[in-house]
Order: structure tokens, then C-alpha cells, then sequence
């Protein structure tokens, strides 16, 4: 019985021994273990904890401004309510779709817009599903957002422009980045722009200056919890974004929206120009669109309204357009017909109403024909026997370069993309473009401004502004203070006088081609002008003979562009306006709007106020 006993008592202190030593053995291990989490490690460990702590939520700029000359706000940015889905979170896209319907519409093509997203897209990026939501909209998704799992309200900004469709075509717009506006950009670069509700330019001047405007994203940080709920922000810890630059242009905002009115319905575009600097003081083209219509997305009815307007709202007409100067490319002719000495001081030409070339008889516009004139009576009147004879003793080869001195056959730099360069053609540019020799029928239509010649109202105002001034101006599009005075052109000075002389005959004397119009309508300034048709389509013999007597007989599209070209002061130049107005019907569609337009601008000559650049902030960026 004691063995037994004794037996048992050496078990159990072995036991006690083996579970003590297992004890203290485990101890060691968990006190090497946390010695190694604690101190070998923790400094590891604490930094992975804080990056599981703390966030950086990156927060967008605010996108620069555009302002005219005097600082009034071509593009700007407002407050928008908005909601967001995230469709890792809402699972079923179209679903949460479903539960959000019950509290705002959504159309056909918003829905099909976010599943599109949804489903080309990453499934943790937030896409937006409606802006511009009313405060009554935007508190009930709010107030009822435990049922609408991934969707998340959000106040973000939106771009806006005030002036609308007067500036559409230069300002441009801003939409949702694509995949081509992704690629090639940094990886910081590609989260901004993915950011919900983020645009980018897509025309005109948002596109051209999408840099400066875009300005640097910064970065929030933020504390959450085990499942990613943020808890605080800590803004002290954080970057601000940097705000995009304002880019300041040099347009008129009150001119440019009188001339896109004052053009009306008509399918036209309007010029102004500072004679001396270059500065664009209105470039319009109408009809136009609203660009605010795009900067959320525009449905495909409302484009392909706009797409399939006869009268071309989307298009650029002011620089993209070209067309045959016409007659205003008379004025550049006389002054080269003055500088190559080609006539003898008050020289005459007969016009008879036409003047034959071997077997071709060229008309003058007048049937009956204007007479003996000399070059001012033969520019104040117009009369193309003049200015075929003209072409005939300079040659293509002067005339062409005249041409080009003048502007014609240029693309200027106006800092938007989209400039035409259009054609001030030479016997090499006829052969190859249409593989065909040079005749003196091309040189006579050249001095008159048709033929192959073509121009866009940018460069008739160029054209007008160096016949105005005398030097080789160069448009611009953005301020510059600093820019130096454009040098002269090196003609005659003879050259400018006499020309400018029979312009202000044209539009003041009886006689003259826009005489009809009585001036400027402005006490003591006289305005000068030429007048300008490009011919779309010649009446046949036979459409005569059915009764098709005048352009008002034919359908829109084949009736001749008007042109017209004038300015202000006559006797010291200082704004110039050009106004094409297509298929309306000869130059006289054009005259009156442009003549108006040059009496605006003229009577708000800002010449005496104070420097535009004082009131317009630090913030403001003076151009290229």
C-alpha cells in the first residue's frame, strides 16, 4: 500500500515537473515573441498600423477662370450637389439604380451612361450618377442614405459658362476625361483626373490652356476605423490642391455678345480686331450651341440636332471657315499695284461691263460697266475690268506675294487649335493640287479675289488690319501687356494712303459700294469699307431663261457668301471688323451687321480707362 502510495508521489511531482517545465517554456517562447513584436519589430508594426489608421483622400483644384479683357468671368465654377455610386459597394449596379429612382428621375441614358461605366470601369472608382441636384433632391438621398448602399451624396463644383452660346466656339468646354486623355500621364496625374466629377478641356480654349487651368491636386488626411469609416480629418496634416491659373483674354465680352446677337439667325461669323496690337476683340460664330449643355454629358438627341443643322452651329466658322475674299481683296491688289509702279499717276482704265481673253469674256459685277476710272474711283466703286487689268501687269508672281505679305495663306497662332490656313494660290500650287499649268484667266481672278483663293474671316481681318495700320500685325488671343509694337509691313507709305483714301470713299462718297449705309452713324468719325462677294453658283442660261433672275431664286445652300470688311476711325485706324455671312446672297447680308458692330465697339473704346490688369487679382495670368 505505501508503494503504491510512494509510487503515485513520484508520478505526480513528475508530472508537476514536466507541466511546470512546459509552462515555463511557453512563457519563454511568448516573452521572446513579444520582445520580438515590441522591440525588434515594433517599430515595423507601428508603422503599419498607422497606414492602417490614416488615409490621404485626394482632393481636386479648382479649375482657373477665363475672363475677358476687363475681367468679366467667361468660365467659372459653382457649387453642385451631386450623388456618387460606387459599384464595389452597391454590388448590383442596377439595382441601386432602382432604389435610387424612388427619390430622383433617371433617364434612359443616365442609366445606360453609369452601367456602361460600371462595367469598363474599376469597380472602386466613384462614378457620378447626377449634378446639379435641387437641395430638396439632395437632402432626401441623404436623409435616406442607410438604404442606398454605395451611393454617396457629395458637393463637388461644376464648370459654367455665363455667356453661353456667345463664346462657345472660342471658350470651348470641359467634359469627363476618355482613355485618350489618360494616356501618357503620370500615375498622380491619372487618379486626378479619375476623380469623380472631374472634366478636362475638350475645345477651344479649355482644351489650349488645359494646363494652366487644371492646377494640382492636394491631399486630405484622414483617420478611419478597423472597416474603413473615417473618424476625423486632420487638415493640419494635409496639402491644399493648388487652384488652376486664370487665363485672361483678350475679348470683349459685351462686343461679343452684341455681334453674336446682331448676327441673328444667319449662318455667319463676326471679326474684331485692334489695328495696331493685334488683340481679337470679338471672334463669333453663329448659330452656336450652349457649351453647358456638354459639361455633364449631352444626350445623343440633342447632338445630333446640333450635328445635322444645315446652318453648322459645332462649326468654327470665324477660323475655320474659308472662303473667296471677294472684292475686299481689291484693297490689296491697288497697294501692290502702287508699290510695283504698275499704272502712271491717275492713269484710267475703260470699263465697258467685260473685257474678253482669247475665246472667254470676263464680266465686271456692273453690266453696264463704270466707265473710265482711275485706281480710287476703280476701288471706290468696285469694278473688276480695273483690277483684272490690274493682275494682268503685276503677274502672279507680285500678286501672290502681296498676297502672302498681307496675311493671306497663313495659319496664324492664335493660341486655340482649329486655324485654317486657306489658299493664296501660284502656278506651283496648281500643279500640285491639280496637276494643270497656270493661265491668265486664274490671274485675273486672282486680282479680284476668286478663283482658288480662299480666306477665313480671321485672315480678312489680318488683311484689313495690315491695310488699316500699315504694319504686320499679328492676331493674338491672350493678353500681353508686354508685346512689342508690330513692325511695319516696308511698303510705300503712298501705297496705305491712297488705298485707305478710296476705302473711305467707298463707304462716304455717292458712288461708292457701301456709300448706302450713312457712315459710322457716330458725330465727326468716318468709317472706311470694301465690300466682298464669294460666288457659290453661277445661274445657268437655262435656269434664267425658267425665270431664275437673282440669288433670292435659288435655295440657300447655292446662293453667294457676302462679305464685308471696314473700320474706324478712316482718317486714324484703330478697329477693323469683318462679317461673313454665308449663302446670303452677295455683300449687302453683310455690310449692315458689320457696320454695326464697328459703331459698338467704337463708342465703348476702352482706350481711356485705366489698366485692365489692376482690378483682376493676383491670381490672374496676363496670357502668352
Amino acid at each position: 500500500m505505501r508503494a503504491d502510495r510512494q509510487e503515485q508521489d513520484i508520478k505526480f511531482t513528475r508530472r508537476t515537473l514536466l507541466m511546470a517545465g512546459g509552462g515555463a517554456l511557453a512563457f519563454t517562447g511568448l516573452s521572446a515573441r513579444l520582445y520580438s513584436l515590441q522591440v525588434l519589430e515594433g517599430e515595423r508594426y507601428r508603422l503599419l498600423s498607422e497606414d492602417n489608421q490614416f488615409n490621404f483622400r485626394l482632393v481636386p483644384p479648382s479649375r482657373g477662370r477665363i475672363l475677358d479683357r476687363f475681367g468679366a468671368l467667361l468660365a467659372e465654377n459653382r457649387d453642385s450637389f451631386r450623388v456618387l455610386i460606387v459599384p464595389e459597394e452597391a454590388g448590383d449596379v442596377a439595382a441601386a439604380l432602382d432604389r435610387l429612382s424612388k427619390f430622383m428621375p433617371l433617364s434612359d441614358y443616365e442609366r445606360e451612361r453609369v452601367l456602361r461605366a460600371a462595367r469598363t470601369g474599376q469597380r472602386f472608382n466613384a462614378i457620378t450618377v447626377a449634378e446639379d441636384l435641387d437641395w430638396q433632391t439632395f437632402s432626401a438621398i441623404n436623409l435616406n442614405a442607410p438604404e442606398l448602399a454605395g451611393m454617396a451624396p457629395d458637393v463637388g463644383e461644376v464648370r459654367a459658362y455665363p455667356y453661353a452660346a456667345a463664346f462657345a466656339h472660342v471658350v470651348g468646354y470641359v467634359q469627363s476625361p476618355n482613355d485618350d486623355d489618360l494616356a501618357g500621364e503620370t500615375r498622380e496625374v491619372e487618379r486626378l483626373l479619375r476623380h469623380p466629377g472631374f472634366r478636362v478641356g475638350k475645345t477651344g480654349v479649355e482644351i489650349a490652356r488645359e494646363r494652366d487651368l487644371r492646377g494640382a491636386a492636394g491631399a486630405l488626411k484622414i483617420e478611419v476605423n478597423a472597416v474603413g469609416r473615417v473618424i476625423r480629418e486632420l487638415p493640419e496634416q494635409s496639402v491644399a490642391p493648388q487652384q488652376g491659373q486664370d487665363v485672361v483674354m483678350t475679348l470683349d465680352a459685351d462686343i461679343q455678345q452684341y455681334a453674336y446677337e446682331r448676327l441673328g439667325q444667319d449662318s455667319a461669323s463676326a471679326v474684331v480686331i485692334d489695328v495696331n496690337s493685334g488683340e481679337l476683340i470679338a471672334l463669333v460664330s453663329a448659330p452656336s450651341f450652349d457649351p453647358n449643355l456638354f459639361v455633364g454629358g449631352i444626350s445623343s438627341r440633342d447632338f445630333a440636332g446640333l450635328r445635322e443643322n444645315d446652318h453648322r452651329p459645332l462649326f468654327q466658322k470665324s477660323i475655320q471657315g474659308t472662303y473667296p475674299p471677294g472684292s475686299t481683296f481689291k484693297a490689296v491688289s491697288a497697294a501692290a499695284a502702287i508699290e510695283h509702279n504698275v499704272f502712271r499717276p491717275n492713269e484710267t482704265v475703260h470699263c465697258t461691263g467685260s473685257v474678253r481673253l482669247g475665246n472667254r469674256e470676263f464680266h465686271c459685277w456692273r453690266r453696264q460697266g463704270h466707265g473710265t476710272v482711275n485706281l480710287r474711283t476703280a476701288l471706290k466703286t468696285s469694278c473688276d475690268i480695273f483690277f483684272y487689268e490690274t493682275a494682268q501687269r503685276l503677274g502672279i508672281e507680285r500678286l501672290h506675294a502681296m498676297g502672302q505679305r498681307f496675311g493671306i495663306g497663313q495659319q496664324f497662332d492664335i493660341g486655340i487649335a482649329g486655324v485654317a490656313r486657306g489658299i493664296m494660290p501660284d502656278p506651283a500650287w496648281k500643279r500640285a493640287q491639280r496637276n494643270e499649268g497656270w493661265s491668265t484667266g486664274d490671274t485675273f481672278n486672282t486680282g479680284i479675289g476668286q478663283g482658288a483663293m480662299l480666306t477665313s474671316p480671321l485672315q480678312v481681318a489680318v488683311m484689313t488690319a495690315r491695310v488699316a495700320s500699315g504694319r504686320a500685325v499679328e492676331p493674338t488671343l491672350y493678353r500681353n501687356a508686354m508685346a512689342p509694337p508690330a513692325p511695319h509691313m516696308g511698303l510705300r507709305d503712298d501705297a496705305f494712303v491712297r488705298v485707305r483714301d478710296a476705302l473711305r470713299a467707298a463707304a462716304q462718297e455717292p458712288g461708292g459700294t457701301s456709300y448706302s449705309l450713312g457712315g459710322l452713324g457716330i458725330d465727326g468719325i468716318e468709317m472706311a469699307g470694301k465690300t466682298g462677294t464669294a460666288q457659290v453658283y453661277s445661274i445657268t442660261t437655262a435656269e434664267r431663261d425658267s425665270g431664275v433672275r437673282s440669288q433670292l431664286d435659288l435655295p440657300w445652300r447655292l446662293r453667294d457668301h457676302g462679305l464685308f470688311m471696314c473700320y474706324a476711325p478712316a482718317d486714324a485706324p484703330k478697329y477693323a471688323v469683318v462679317v461673313v455671312v454665308e449663302h446670303g446672297g452677295g455683300s449687302s447680308a453683310a455690310t449692315r451687321p458689320a457696320r454695326d458692330i464697328l459703331r459698338r465697339v467704337v463708342a465703348r473704346d476702352p482706350s481711356s480707362r485705366p489698366g485692365v490688369f489692376a482690378d483682376l487679382g493676383p491670381g490672374v495670368r496676363r496670357g502668352i
